[in-house]
């Protein structure tokens, strides 16, 4: 038996007891006539000491030869601390070590085994097997095992049943870019990696199946950030004989029943805005409503004045930050610095102070007074103290760039608190986009969303008006899961394919198994798929995915820490046909 405890483990209680303890050396002190170790393993910390009255010398030299991150086996007895470290669970006593063995010696570490380390990212990725020794990722780790289970155990309470499906499959040209993988056996052709389990799922409804879920890994090959890794785990559900209203109060279930269990916190409300209302009062369709700063459209009252930055634009627009009056000039010319950034393109920014007494302030009085910008601060919300930020332009752009202005403001204010839970469902999205480059529709979601039930004969005639029966739950200002009402008969599939551009042959081709299957007698269905990634992070107080993941990539999409994406070898290729022989 390597221990009979963890290190996490030992009180009082157990003072006079002998004990056997396996872990990693974090640090030791040595004053000469006594050295203590501290003794850690994913449980916590014991302390460790060996004295020259009662250990013997030998052992007192193998103590002190003993380095950092060695593994290591002591047997020994239980005795009070005389100077306790209430910090610590296990401060109030220490092992008196009567055995110890060194179980494996260890390098010196490339950076340190704390929670405020001196190593880098990119050293820590490299070194991820040390990193998740760390108190923070191992934290991380065992939290998102937390919400799995919660997960699990909630959805199997509401009868869904887990299945696992195909990870090699076929490749369709919807979506993002699939990652392929060659078949050494059927020469020339290729598997994909489900960038998620979607038709699968389908297929279950039309099998009577009807509570599905998986916690299933996906893949797509596209651009990285920080929040986007090219292989992430979805929480993938399916229901069959289901409306709308269906899902969102079962996975509203799901999300109060998460917060409760991992965060103790009570959600009583899930707004629920339109698609069009997220993008007209918070300019994106993933609003973080914790704070406020609505947008406030002014075109009715600044485009009546000679100022042509205005009469030109599509869209004027602003927000009231609060108390930001006490703002600088330096600070707001920093501001409009940032908006002029090209990750935000704006071409500059008008502001408004509000002022205590009630007189305004303003970088276009030249053009504006004091009625003008008094309704300005009535439409924004604006009171006295408050700053007014304007922006204007095409209404798309401008939109965007004031979000992305209203989260960072809100961020520098501190108005995003971590430890407050704020989600809102956001509905009746467009169920498809005008692309300008290939002249055609493309799915806004995927190809199986159906249209709202009151709006499938305007795909015929209006088809960019049509709204997707389809549902986003946001969370604290990111999408942590969306899905929608699927189409269930092969007509309407038909004519969704046709208007993205499908020909029957291709439409065929790609998904005719589905389209078969819709004739065997396909139920309504619909679903959702989570961010498990997502989630764990933003329930652990972060938005980063990264330090949720046991062994994430970076952004470049390598793993830094097995070297991967590599080279394989030239007869490897050769066997599954991706180079030829050349003739001798």
């Amino acid at each position: 038996m390597y221990r009979t405890h963890n290190c996490g483990a030992l009180r009082e209680s157990y003072v006079g007891k002998e004990v056997t303890l396996a872990g990693w050396v974090q640090k030791s002190r040595d004053k000469g006539f006594i050295i203590w170790i501290d003794l850690r393993d994913r449980y916590g910390i014991t302390q460790l000491v060996f004295d020259s009255e009662r250990t013997p010398k030998t052992m007192m030299e193998q103590a002190r030869s003993l380095g950092r991150e060695f593994v290591v086996q002591v047997t020994g007895t239980v005795i009070e601390r005389v100077s306790k470290n209430s910090d610590m669970p296990t401060g109030a006593i220490e092992i008196l070590v009567s055995h110890l063995t060194v179980l494996n010696e260890a390098l010196t570490p490339p950076f340190t085994i704390e929670d405020n380390t001196d190593g880098g990212e990119d050293l820590r990725m490299k070194y991820r097997y040390l990193d998740i020794r760390r108190n923070p990722v191992k934290e991380n780790l065992i939290l998102r095992h937390k919400v799995t289970i919660a997960v699990r155990n909630y959805l199997s309470n509401q009868e869904f049943i887990e299945v696992e499906t195909p990870y090699l499959i076929k490749s369709t040209p919807e979506g993002a870019r699939d990652f392929v993988v060659p078949s050494r056996m059927n020469q020339g052709q290729f598997y994909a990696l489900p960038q998620s389990p979607q038709t699968f799922k389908q297929l279950l409804m039309v099998g009577g199946m009807d509570k599905y879920f998986q916690i299933v890994k996906c893949f797509r090959d596209e651009d990285l950030r920080a929040d986007r890794q090219p292989e992430f785990t979805q929480i993938d559900c399916e229901m069959a004989f289901v409306e709308q209203k269906d899902i969102i109060n079962t996975f509203e279930g799901l999300t109060r029943h998460l917060l409760k269990e991992i965060n103790d916190v009570d959600v009583a409300e899930f707004p629920r805005i339109t698609y069009d209302e997220a993008m007209q009062r918070y300019g994106n369709d993933k609003p973080d409503i914790r704070f406020g700063m609505e947008f406030g459209e002014l075109n009715e009252i600044a485009q009546h004045k000679e100022f042509n930055v205005f009469n030109s634009a599509e869209l004027v627009v602003g927000i009231a930050v609060p108390g930001a009056n006490t703002y600088t000039r330096k600070d707001i010319d920093k501001l409009i610095d940032w908006v002029r950034r090209p990750q935000v393109g704006a071409l500059g920014m008008v502001y408004v102070r509000c002022n205590e007494d009630g007189s305004f302030k303003s970088s276009v009085d030249k053009f504006f007074d004091r009625e003008d910008l008094a309704k300005w601060a009535e439409i924004t919300g604006a009171k006295s103290g408050d700053l007014i930020c304007v922006l204007s332009g095409a209404a798309n752009k401008v939109r965007g760039q004031l979000s992305a202005l209203r989260m960072e403001l809100a961020e520098r204010l501190g108005l995003r608190d971590p430890k407050v839970f704020a989600p809102l469902w956001v509905v009746d999205f467009p169920l498809l986009e005008w692309d300008e480059d290939t002249e055609r529709y493309h799915a806004m979601h995927h190809p199986f969303t159906s249209p709202k039930p009151d709006q499938i004969a305007l795909l015929k005639t209006d088809p960019g008006a049509v709204k997707a029966n389809a549902y986003d739950l946001v969370l604290n200002g990111n999408e942590i899961g969306g899905g929608s009402i699927r189409i269930h008969d092969k007509a309407t599939q038909a004519m969704m394919f046709d208007y993205l551009g499908f020909t029957p042959d291709e439409a065929k081709e790609q998904f005719g198994f589905l389209m078969n299957a819709f004739e065997f007698g396909a139920p309504p269905h619909g679903g959702i798929a989570f961010g498990l990634d997502r989630l764990v992070a933003i329930l652990g107080g972060q938005e980063t995915i990264r330090d949720f993941i046991a062994f994430p990539k970076n952004n470049s999409g390598r793993d830094v820490m097995i070297d991967a994406p590599a080279n394989i070898d030239a007869e490897q290729l050769k066997e599954l046909s991706l180079i030829l022989d050349t003739p001798k």
